[in-house]
Parts: C-alpha cells; structure tokens; sequence
C-alpha cells in the first residue's frame, strides 16, 4: 500500500484515531514501544513486557488460545492491564514477528 492510497483514510480518522497513529509510527521509526523491551540476550532478544522475561508472542499465544485478560492477569501476577495493553499494541503493530515466534516456540 502506498501512501497516496492511505491518505483518504489516515484523513478520515478522529483525532484521537491520528493521535494514535501519530504515536504508532513514531514508535516504528525509533524502535521504541512504551513497556515493551528487546534485549539481545534475553528471551532470544524476543519483544518482552518491561522488566520481564515474558515475551509478547507468549501472551498473544495464550489470546489465541481463547485466554481473557483476566485470565492471564491471574496467571502473571506481575503483570497489570497496561502492560497487557502495550503487549496488543506491539502484535499489532508487528504481526509477522509475533506469528514467527510463536510458530518457532511452539515447536520447540
């Protein structure tokens, strides 16, 4: 898609809607995702919930699988609902990264 192609639609959205898309690319050009870390030699330099070492494609693994926030919130005690937020944000924003992961560790 190009940008001639996305501007009808990027001119359609609220500004909250481009607020946030603002923000998304902003994220993608500096590699940096609020609450979300890539350390080289951790999790296999996986995208991870801050200060962890649960990867993102995990979580989304366990959404997949028909898991609610609630749920995974019960089972990770350290973890709050923004940082559940921010994990969604990034898989969104990084679909083929997260469905390498998880196909990679599922077969492991």
């Amino acid at each position: 898609m190009t940008l001639k192609e996305l501007e009808p639609q990027l001119l359609a959205l609220s500004l909250t809607e481009k607020s946030q898309a603002i923000q998304l690319i902003l994220n993608s050009l500096l590699n940096s995702w609020q609450g979300i870390e890539k350390t080289l030699n951790v999790c296999g330099g996986d995208a991870c919930i801050r200060n962890t070492r649960i990867p993102v494609w995990l979580l989304v693994s366990y959404q997949q699988q028909g898991l609610s926030d609630a749920k995974i919130l019960e089972a990770y005690p350290t973890l709050n609902a923004v940082d559940l937020a921010n994990a969604w944000i990034y898989a969104e924003s990084h679909p083929q990264e997260i469905a390498n992961a998880i196909l990679e560790n599922e077969a492991d």
